[in-house]
């Protein structure tokens, strides 16, 4: 009888000690994508220098909880035209500064001005907690390559502000507020082409590529595969923590 007991015993502490473990790797797990939501992000439908691409800026927080009214995205060195898309939450005006030195673009256009920045105003404050993007469609620099471009956000709310202008440097811990960026890769054979227009020729209109734009954006479906694969490894621990106990318990003697 007292055997039985102890047995017994070990066996509950085998299932619950492999549960509490398997609890922990789900929190962890869910930990990462909780923190990278804090910040405000950029995601770029290509990277290749010289590529036409569609960078979407997402946010899912106000500052220290106060609603955000503004996203002001500045724009990089070697990034002259941009083209903005639609959003129907969103106002959203460009500005432009002159270029010290006319540069003329593979259109054989010749630009004395550039964008310095883009002003996204929202129609109705987004509340903390709730995710939306904005995008910009423009030239990746053709002699960016294995360089980082940093979009500095200064994001407004209706009680104070956030900048998000912090460089990421390698080799050191991320920064508490750092600037979204996008790290150009390699030119590809034809990346210099695109099926939208730019406004290269200083024409002011806004790209309305909604279909780009659901494709350049970031989706939960990456946080939610992560989700169910931890899932199913805490259902996995459960089940062999139960299969062990059960071998440790052996067969009963007939009466």
């Amino acid at each position: 009888m007292t055997t039985s007991s102890s047995s017994r015993s070990s066996r509950l502490r085998l299932v619950g000690g492999g549960t509490l473990a398997a609890a922990g790797a789900l929190a962890l797990a869910l930990s990462a994508p909780a923190a990278a939501n804090a910040h405000v992000t950029a995601a770029a439908s290509s990277t290749a220098a010289g590529s036409y691409t569609i960078v979407t800026f997402s946010l899912a927080h106000g500052c220290d909880g106060s609603p955000t009214t503004g996203l002001t995205i500045t724009m990089p060195d070697g990034v002259n035209s941009v083209s903005p898309t639609v959003n129907p939450n969103w106002d959203v005006v460009k500005n432009e500064v002159a270029i010290a030195d006319p540069v003329t673009d593979s259109h054989g256009n010749t630009a004395t001005e550039r964008v310095s920045d883009v002003v996204y105003t929202a129609k109705t404050p987004l509340a903390d907690g709730y995710r939306d993007t904005v995008s910009l469609q423009l030239q990746i620099p053709e002699d960016a390559e294995g360089q980082t471009l940093e979009f500095p956000v200064l994001q407004t709310c209706e009680t104070g502000s956030t900048a998000w202008d912090q460089p990421t440097v390698e080799g050191q811990d991320e920064p508490e507020l750092p600037a979204p960026v996008v790290v150009v890769t390699a030119a590809e054979e034809g990346a210099g082409h695109h099926g939208g227009d730019d406004d290269g020729d200083g024409d002011d209109s806004v790209t309305t590529a909604a279909s780009a734009t659901s494709a350049a954006a970031p989706s939960g479906d990456d946080v939610v595969a992560r989700v169910l694969g931890v899932g199913g490894l805490v259902v996995g621990a459960v089940g062999v923590a139960v299969a062990l106990a059960s071998r440790r318990r052996g067969p009963k003697a007939s009466a």
